[in-house]
């Protein structure tokens, strides 16, 4: 089984066990999140949604994104306003990544990575946090290597 196979399968079953309801159109956008080398962005999936479904317009494609990122099946990075797919979608969390400036692979982190500190800082200031975003840009080891 293909990891995009293992996390579909796995959304399928969180789907079934909360009630939710995973669309052909919002099936087709999360594979085309998980077919994409790297973080990819809402027209560019309207694009390759329009190739299969003609009539496909913006708000198809919005409104897809919406569902899988409340649901946490997919990560939005802020800063490049793009979509990653998420490789764990047993459970909730947050999204923490490493992006390389140069060929824009990105690296999630694990959830056990700065979350025991962030959570007990915010409690510290009595602050209740609703979101975050980590994205640490730098350069991977490959473009490293090749000295881009």
């Amino acid at each position: 089984m293909q990891p995009a196979d293992h996390v579909i399968e796995e959304i399928e079953q969180r789907c079934a066990k909360d009630s939710l309801r995973l669309t052909p159109t919002r099936r087709r956008v999360l594979e085309l999140v998980l077919a994409a080398d790297g973080p990819v962005k809402a027209y560019e999936l309207l694009d390759q949604l329009k190739a299969e479904q003609p009539s496909a317009a913006p708000p198809t494609v919005y409104r897809a994104l919406e569902f899988l990122l409340e649901h946490h099946f997919i990560h939005r990075l802020e800063t490049l306003n793009a979509f990653v797919s998420c490789f764990h979608p047993e459970h909730r969390h947050q999204g923490r990544f490493l992006i390389c400036e140069h060929c824009d692979s990105v690296i999630e982190l694990p959830e056990r990575v700065a979350t025991p500190e962030l959570e007990a800082f915010a409690a510290q200031q009595d602050f209740e946090p609703t979101r975050q975003v980590l994205e640490i840009y730098g350069r991977c080891r490959d473009c490293r290597n090749r000295g881009t």
